[in-house]
């Protein structure tokens, strides 16, 4: 099978957040860049530093120990500054915070993060008022390819979708979702080279970061965990079965979670509510930032996949989910994001909804073919919102946009980056 890579050095990619940050910088006093490790923030800060912002990272030894025994010492010679993964001496957070009072200049401190740091009380609180934070995930389809990945804003602004140019079908397309976007293992030839390199990634991940952010006593579950999860994904979130699994009560299954989170391998989507549905699931829904990690924590292949595509179901899903989430990160509309599922099992793997109420729904189909009953979830999201229902789009394995009324049509996967 062919499979078409990106070019051997990952920053000849532009990244669209680079905008964002560009423009934050401008007005904001600090400007926290977060995402998952080797997602392509230190290129992307490093583009900003200069001899008036010294790039200056804490996964250097020196540079973290002296940010950890005297972190107001550490900011007061910074007028201005880019400082990577800052997770490491948080510290260093209400420093910063006193000298951005005392100097109010836009532009003060560019930070980046591996981990959350808004789930942090001591950031939401001491910065709160003056940071903006953006979001870095491996890169987007729409980034690779060098297209607008402007299907969200399309929608929402009336423009309808657009026409279908070169679909992404097929085996294709499940190279795709196998290859994920984390620019390292991108840079592989092989399947199993990516494979490794995506292992080797987790482990580093769970060995070294998990200890910046929390005290666990039992850190050897978590990869245990973390294949638990793996077998789960796209599935409502339960904490009763990840603990039963591992012997971990609840809460403590519930905490594990929560760090892997923040540490962006996951992301819990809440369920969607409203008052004209009774009879909705209240449960998270569970998935995986990046389908390459989940399908190499699931040893899925190609081949594999090839001979029997029942578990490709749910690395699709991950895929459109991770793809929609980076469009939101530089789309200028505040989306929230959530999932609708009722008790009859009726779903939309995606709610899309916008601050004045509208919404678009999003349902993902490995299959080729698009039945009727596969909409009945955006029908009864659709009947419940009524005027606010900008568009049901059911995603799948196609090559062909198909209405099935108005408002309602099925659609090529890779209309996520061909718009």
């Amino acid at each position: 099978m062919t499979i078409a890579l990106m070019p051997p050095d990952g920053s000849t990619i532009p990244r669209r957040v680079q905008g964002k940050i560009a423009t934050a910088l401008q007005d904001t006093r600090v400007v926290l860049l977060v995402g998952p490790r080797q997602a392509g923030k230190t290129t992307l800060a490093r583009l900003f530093a200069s001899p008036e912002r010294p790039y200056l990272t804490l996964d250097d030894a020196a540079t973290l120990a002296a940010a950890r025994s005297d972190p107001t010492g550490f900011v007061r010679g910074l007028k201005q500054a880019v400082i990577d993964e800052v997770q490491r001496a948080p510290e260093l957070l209400l420093a910063i915070k006193e000298s951005v009072d005392k100097d109010q200049a836009p532009g003060r401190f560019l930070l980046t993060g591996s981990t959350n740091l808004m789930a942090m009380p001591l950031v939401a609180d001491s910065l709160a008022g003056r940071l903006e934070v953006i979001t870095l995930l491996p890169f987007a389809q729409a980034e690779m390819a060098g297209t607008p990945g402007d299907l969200l804003d399309r929608l929402f602004d009336g423009a309808g979708l657009p026409a279908v140019v070169n679909p992404v079908v097929g085996d294709a397309l499940m190279v795709r979702v196998l290859n994920g976007g984390y620019p390292e293992a991108l840079r592989r030839t092989s399947p199993s080279r990516r494979q490794a390199w995506l292992q080797d990634y987790v482990a580093l991940i769970l060995d070294r970061d998990v200890r910046d952010i929390a005290n666990i006593d039992q850190l050897d579950r978590l990869p245990r965990l973390l294949d638990v999860l793996a077998a789960h994904a796209g599935q409502l979130v339960n904490h009763s079965s990840y603990g039963a699994a591992l012997g971990l009560t609840v809460p403590t299954a519930q905490k594990y979670v929560g760090i892997l989170e923040r540490l962006f391998l996951l992301r819990l989507v809440p369920p969607w509510s409203h008052n004209a549905v009774s009879r909705l699931t209240k449960t998270p829904k569970l998935h995986f930032l990046d389908s390459g990690l989940l399908a190499a924590l699931r040893d899925a292949t190609a081949s594999e996949l090839q001979k029997d595509r029942t578990p490709y179901g749910p690395l699709l899903e991950n895929f459109v989910v991770s793809e929609v989430l980076k469009l939101i990160t530089w789309s200028d509309k505040r989306l929230r994001v959530s999932h609708f599922r009722t008790k009859d099992q009726d779903e939309v793997d995606l709610v899309l909804e916008d601050r004045r109420g509208r919404v678009v729904g999003i349902e993902v189909k490995a299959s080729a073919t698009v039945r009727p009953q596969d909409l009945r979830g955006l029908r009864q999201l659709q009947a419940a919102v009524g005027d606010k229902f900008v568009q049901g789009l059911v995603l799948h394995d196609h090559d062909q946009i198909t209405p099935f009324d108005e408002k309602l049509h099925a659609g090529p996967v890779s209309l996520l980056w061909q718009s």
